[in-house]
């Protein structure tokens, strides 16, 4: 099969199509025959040398696309299933991958709609979790407009949170159609978020990174109110929780995005797709940051 590959750590010119031998699903997976996978930070991290030191190494850890294979014990899907999820080996990025996480693609979307949901629906409902967002309270949510961002104000809303959003004025609308108050983020932002909030906010979630734990400590009443997906070293520093997968995933939120997708609470922007052979081209798109949604890429 054909799939995404690196033997050396460098820019997009190392990656390759490369033939390789096709999965088979183990005891409580599916296999897919690939449509479509999400394209993520960790694809690029990695293809640097920055996550593991093992090489050569494919890529992909979420996807979309047609049953054409259980393994033992699988009852929730069949072959010719339509099943959106996660590629716990890192090698979604090919024309067939093992899911060992997976739900039905919501019947209003597409595959590269689809095979956009996992990562930042996973990290969005890991977080809020972790806070304890629920109903009557106020969100404050750094770099509310990208992916993981817009994913996290719309489960918010759903759970009846107030959400309050930082993002560039040119996304400022993007955010008020998804349920949030946007604010300007930079400085003085404390002060635009109490203009909205003069008591400050019930909780903060940090998705950018940008070096606005202490405003976000302030403004939720103290760092065990604050919970960054982006910021190791200032959660280390402020005392702030940092939320990574490998303590646990949330996991429950692929089987029930669907029910929000369908009801027209929840969407994800597709900011552009490639071809499977132009993966070097989507990782220049994302790695310079301007991109307004998710790189998906597609496989024939």
């Amino acid at each position: 099969m054909k799939a995404a590959r690196f033997r050396r750590f460098g820019g997009p010119e190392v990656l390759e199509i490369a033939d390789l031998p096709e999965p088979h699903a183990g005891p409580g997976e599916v296999r897919i025959a690939v449509r479509a996978a999400g394209v993520n930070a960790s694809d690029w991290k990695k293809r640097q040398g920055l996550m593991d030191e093992e090489l050569p190494q494919t890529l992909g850890y979420e996807a979309a696309g047609v049953v054409d294979e259980v393994g033992e014990g699988v009852t929730d899907a069949a072959v010719g299933d339509r099943v959106f999820g996660f590629c716990a080996e890192g090698a979604a990025q090919a024309e067939y991958a093992v899911l060992s996480s997976y739900a039905p693609i919501p019947p209003s979307l597409g595959f590269p709609a689809a095979a956009a949901l996992p990562a930042a629906v996973e990290t969005a409902t890991r977080a809020l979790d972790q806070l304890g967002v629920r109903n009557g309270g106020t969100l404050l949510v750094n770099g509310a407009s990208g992916s993981v961002g817009s994913a996290a104000v719309q489960l918010a809303v759903a759970r009846g949170a107030r959400v309050i959003g930082t993002a560039s004025p040119a996304n400022h609308d993007h955010l008020r159609a998804l349920g949030a108050e946007p604010v300007a983020y930079g400085p003085g932002l404390a002060d635009r978020v109490r203009a909205l909030a003069p008591d400050g906010v019930d909780l903060a979630l940090d998705v950018a990174g940008s070096g606005v734990l202490p405003e976000l400590i302030g403004l939720a009443g103290g760092p065990g109110h604050v919970v960054t997906l982006a910021d190791f070293t200032g959660a280390r520093e402020h005392g702030v929780t940092f939320s990574r997968g490998d303590t646990g995933r949330a996991l429950h939120a692929l089987a029930s995005i669907g029910e929000l997708v369908e009801a027209g609470r929840f969407t994800l922007r597709v900011a552009g797709t490639f071809p499977l052979t132009e993966i070097a081209e989507a990782h220049r798109a994302g790695e310079e940051g301007h991109v307004k949604g998710k790189l998906v890429l597609l496989i024939d």
